[in-house]
């Protein structure tokens, strides 16, 4: 009788695929076992498997200690059956086999062929082949046919072989750029997606590749990871995930070890703390399976690329205009010709023949006119800033935020490890009111303290952390984690305590995370030698825990009431930290009951009833380079803020020393500013300049108040909750070392060295792409004008229908100014010139009137010299007249590769002149330091130089002397002195019908100089309405002045009573703030006297 399987465990039963068996032969669990424990649709718990420990078991792993560098010396226990494998096996290989990697499969590149035969997938390059297959064939008949004369050469098939050769040309040279240019993105992403996790291996905390990590490993969560893996939650100290990516579920939520236990890959950890077994890792996790099936979609265009789609488009649509009527009047011509000249109708194979030349002709005209190489130029200056902003640290996510950070008039900043250094230590602090400097690292401190209270002090620094201590890259020790929190420990660390041991000795049984809102991190911990069985550690920002105090501990160790005079003492110490620009963070605790404890949820942190330990301030010293940054950043018409979590007092005096608040600037707290209503926000963050003690709300509305001003802001943000201000920003930028992955996946650009300095490269980059996206703009339209209209009028006007530039020499030029001129144009890297104009408006027309001058300026010039040469240029160069006074075809041929030559060098240095887009006159500037412009420009005269003298028949060209050379070169060289002319010309010789001005820069909000010139004023008032309150105080009843030494002397006095200065300071703020009303300002907060 068979038995029932229904009850067993579904770890117990067999399993039909031998190749499964043999892969998982080392565990008694599968793939497919652990795959239902995370489904969003239809989950299954653990005691669906047997169980957390059963599960454990059979992953080989135990939970307290995490999986084993050597699995075959140090695994844990296994089960019956299970074996690991040969002893000399490299580590982890048969957990790889049974449950995968956490890698995805590499996207296969496309193919070099397949690329050509995207480049080549154009309508007009098809329709110009087949034309050219018509023309090669009909050719080779006229030279091998009957009628062929048999003196002439047969030479005809060569235009047709030469356009098919310029068709390959372009296709080919296509097809190598974007495959370059997908190699680069391939490299961008392989750095984007390279990052380190922690988890518990070999019994301690590590931190290793994100690739790295196996099913069995024991992840550690905290808030703001991005979970890459799927698992289940071992220890929750109030995990909160965001799994809105994944399933679609907007609302945060709660993590435990029970019926919420699942976490599925894609998810963020919001807040909380704690551990999770991974089960699902690479393609078998959701997040896997999911990128795995969206790996089809293709990439967004870029707001620019759209720009110059539209554009082109527009371009192109008057081109095919151009070609259509070129095509029309030549034919009209052909047959009115054969009328008026007398002569009988040719045979249909000539008039057929002459018929594919018109076409050829007109099809090479859409060929030209038709700016492919404008999207190009996008991607090519994109590829090429964001390999180059990655050198200088900045790792763009986004594309489309490289060109919309040129454009950044507001720079949102955090403080720490942005504007400042982010190497934290504590160099002063009042610890049971016993003062230490660092002069000696707390050592005097620890010497006179009593030996209780820097018991409980040390305690509370080492367990009320999430912070370790791990070998970095040199193999050096180093703290992991919280800056701040790693500064208190190196603190402990100085004076001879050990976190570890104190970790490892006395048990934590409840976390409170940090909380950007409430600005504290609270543990509870079991306490055999307190008064009561457990004990609270709160720390965090300095003021908010002394609010929370209603004890403190003096240098006797003995606990005190903390009375208006002690709080006044510990406000007077915090104030003086602050003013010396230090972080300030205050330690408390108390003693707890058994049965208070049992009413502590998960949720809030019972922060009341504290007793204050003391409070340290922490240095963080800026970073170099920041306040010539700012500087440079207030050159460039982009205003620096300042938001941050710290006090006010210290973000003001850091702000004041990077240069970043002025006088006239408002300084305020995120209460304060939440408080006003949206009107008086919107006209407070006009001045504001530094927001102290901010939550991620105050920033995501000061980021909404600044675009509904216009304003294109960039924002720096590294915590879990700044995910928002960050993705509602114009460009979000996200910390590299210190920021969550949260951060990171809302940004759009990541520094990759948490550096202040890199987002002024940023903006660099970003003007540089959009100046490189113009330049090449008036390079190529000026191109497509003089190209159309030469072919077009000279065609018209030549007897035998032919363009003064064949098309094959036509196809040259495209290639000239598409792919190459992209190349050289595209690739410019940004000089300081471009901080030292103010940001573009959103208004801006892409072609401003100063391209519009050298555009059309550059266009008519080139028209008239070439038709000027086509008309007069015989008598020029001195070319022999046949005895009609015309030139016989062999001079036509000299004359038209002359026109053609100068032509092209007209082009040459035409490109010169679109290095520069400004009035600024010296266009070599810099050229030194763009070697891809350079390489091009020796290529296209190498190319020309090639087609003149060994083109012969295929480009329509002879060879020319060393004088013809010499004199078509000045001729193309008379674009510089023209486009100088053009630069010189002012602005009000243009009429406005004809080329509108349309105001590009944008204004700041208020300029510094009117902030400087306002605060100053407001500073005049405000002394004068506080003497006039002094005043008014010791005179009542109107008596008479009092004389200068008395106003002193009774000034004095009113400061020496406390109440008095309060009133009179209160009354003049209240008649300066009414005063501001009246003007219909702002008035301004405390925080802004």
């Amino acid at each position: 009788m068979p038995r029932d399987t229904a009850q067993e465990p579904l770890l117990t039963q067999h399993h039909e695929s031998d190749s499964q068996q043999q892969r998982s032969s080392a565990f008694s669990i599968t793939v497919d076992d652990l795959a239902p424990l995370t489904d969003p649709t239809n989950p299954k718990l653990p005691r669906d498997l047997g169980g957390i420990e059963q599960i454990c078991k059979a992953l080989r792993v135990d939970p307290k200690l995490g999986l084993h560098s050597d699995e075959v010396l140090g695994s844990s226990s296994p089960i019956e059956g299970a074996s690991l494998g040969k002893a000399d096996q490299p580590k982890f290989v048969a957990r790889s086999e049974a449950f995968g990697r956490n890698v995805l499969p590499t996207v296969e590149s496309a193919s070099f062929f397949s690329l050509v035969k995207q480049a080549y997938d154009d309508r007009t390059l098809i329709l110009l082949s087949i034309a050219a297959f018509v023309s090669l064939g009909v050719s080779i008949y006229e030279d091998y046919g009957p009628h062929h004369d048999p003196d002439e050469p047969r030479v005809g098939w060569v235009e047709g072989v030469a356009i098919l050769a310029a068709v390959a040309a372009v296709v080919f040279t296509n097809a190598i750029n974007d495959y370059q240019k997908e190699r680069q993105f391939r490299k961008l992403n392989a750095k984007k997606d390279d990052r380190c996790v922690k988890l518990l291996r070999d019994g301690r905390e590590q931190e290793i590749n994100v690739k790295e990590v196996q099913v069995g490993d024991v992840l550690l969560m905290e808030p703001g990871d991005l979970l890459a893996v799927d698992g289940i939650i071992l220890k929750s100290h109030n995990i909160t995930c965001d799994e809105s990516s994944a399933t679609g579920e907007s609302d945060a939520l709660k993590k435990d070890t029970q019926e919420r236990c699942y976490v599925i890959s894609g998810s963020k950890v919001l807040d909380g703390s704690g551990s999770m077994l991974v089960t699902a890792v690479g393609t078998n996790s959701f997040f896997g399976k999911t990128m795995m099936a969206m790996r089809e979609a293709t990439p967004d265009e870029t707001p620019l690329q759209v720009k110059l789609d539209h554009l082109a488009e527009a371009i192109a649509k008057l081109g095919m205009a151009a070609a259509v009527a070129m095509l029309f009047t030549l034919i009209v011509k052909y047959f009115v010709q054969i009328a008026l000249s007398g002569q009988d109708m040719p045979d249909g194979g000539q008039i057929f023949s002459d018929m594919v030349k018109i076409v050829i002709q007109a099809i090479t005209i859409v060929v030209v006119a038709v700016p492919e190489g404008l999207p190009m130029a996008v991607t090519l200056a994109l590829a090429y800033a964001t390999t180059q902003m990655l050198k200088d640290n900045n790792l763009v996510r986004v594309l489309s935020a490289c060109e919309t950070m040129g454009n950044a008039t507001t720079v949102c900043s955090d403080k720490t490890g942005t504007l400042t250094q982010n190497r934290m230590t504590v160099v002063e602090g009042t610890l049971s009111l016993l003062s230490f400097t660092n002069m000696d690292g707390g050592k005097t401190w620890i010497k006179e303290a009593k030996e209780s209270v820097s018991q409980i002090i040390i305690e509370s620094i080492a367990l009320n952390s999430s912070a370790f201590e791990d070998k970095d890259e040199k193999g050096n020790l180093a703290f992991v984690g919280s800056k701040t929190e790693s500064a208190l420990l190196g603190f402990i660390k100085s004076v001879g305590a050990s976190y570890s041991t104190l970790r490892a000795d006395i048990k934590v049984v409840k976390v409170y995370p940090f909380s950007s809102a409430k600005k504290t991190m609270s543990c509870v911990v079991k306490s055999p030698q307190g008064k009561e069985p457990y004990r609270i550690y709160v720390k965090g920002a300095s003021e908010i825990v002394l609010r929370s105090c209603t004890h403190y501990v003096d240098s006797e160790g003995e606990t005190k009431v903390l009375d208006e005079q002690a709080r006044a003492k510990f406000d007077q110490i915090i104030s003086q930290y602050a003013d010396k620009a230090l972080r300030t963070i205050a330690l408390s605790y108390r003693d707890v009951s058994s049965s208070e404890f049992k009413t502590y949820n998960d949720e809030d942190s019972p922060n009341v009833k504290l007793v204050c330990l003391g409070v340290v301030g922490i240095q963080d010293p800026l970073r170099p380079g920041v306040v010539e940054s700012v500087r440079d950043f207030a050159k460039a018409g982009v205003t620096v803020r300042m938001i941050t979590g710290d006090n006010l007092q210290t973000a003001r005096a850091i702000a004041k020393n990077a240069g970043i608040l002025l006088q006239g600037g408002l300084a305020m707290t995120g209460p304060e500013f939440r408080a006003l209503s949206k009107a008086q926000q919107t006209e407070a963050v006009k001045r504001l300049q530094v927001l102290a003690r901010s939550s991620p709300t105050d920033k995501t509305i000061v980021v909404r108040r600044l675009q509904e001003l216009g304003e294109i802001v960039a924002v720096t943000g590294d915590g879990t909750n700044d995910g928002p201000a960050l993705k509602m920003a114009d460009v979000g930028f996200s910390m590299g070392i210190t920021g969550t992955e949260v951060a990171k996946e809302a940004s759009a650009i990541v520094l990759m060295d948490d550096n202040f300095s890199s987002i002024l490269k940023s903006l660099m980059w970003g003007r540089a792409v959009n100046d490189s996206v113009r330049k090449f703009l008036q390079f190529q339209l000026t191109v497509n004008i003089t190209a159309v209209v030469l072919s077009f009028i000279s065609a018209v006007a030549s007897d035998d229908n032919q363009s003064v530039l064949s098309a094959v020499q036509l196809l040259w030029v495209n290639l000239i100014m598409d792919t190459l001129a992209a190349l050289a144009l595209a690739t410019e890297p940004p000089s300081p010139d471009v901080l030292k104009r103010l940001p573009t408006s959103k208004e801006a027309p892409l072609i401003n009137f100063n391209m519009w001058k050298m555009i059309l300026g550059q266009a008519l010039f080139q028209i008239a010299i070439n038709l000027a040469l086509l008309k007069y240029g015989a008598q020029l160069f001195h070319l022999p007249l046949n005895r009609h006074g015309k030139l016989d075809s062999e001079n036509l041929l000299v004359l038209r590769t002359m026109i053609f030559n100068v032509f092209v060098f007209l082009q040459i240095f035409n490109e010169l002149n679109c290095r520069r887009i400004d009035d600024t006159l010296n266009v070599f500037r810099n050229i030194l330091n763009n070697r891809v412009f350079i390489i091009v420009q020796f290529v296209v005269l190498a190319g020309q130089i090639a087609i003149v003298q060994w083109g012969g028949q295929a480009f329509k060209t002879v060879p020319l002397s060393g004088k013809q050379w010499i004199l078509t070169i000045l001729i193309g060289s008379l674009s510089l002195p023209v486009g100088l002319f053009l630069r010189l010309l002012p602005a009000k010789v243009v009429p406005e019908v004809i080329l509108p001005q349309v105001p590009e820069e944008r204004q700041p909000l208020v300029s510094a100089a009117r902030m400087r010139w306002e605060g100053a004023a407001n500073q005049v008032i405000m002394q004068g309405k506080f003497f006039e309150a002094i005043h008014k105080k010791k005179n009542p009843r109107g008596g008479s002045a009092p004389s200068l030494p008395q106003q002193r002397t009774a000034l004095t006095g009113e400061l020496a009573k406390d109440t008095l200065w309060k009133k009179a300071y209160g009354a003049a703020k209240t008649q300066l703030d009414n005063n501001r009303e009246n003007n219909n300002n702002i008035g301004s907060s405390n925080s802004d006297v």
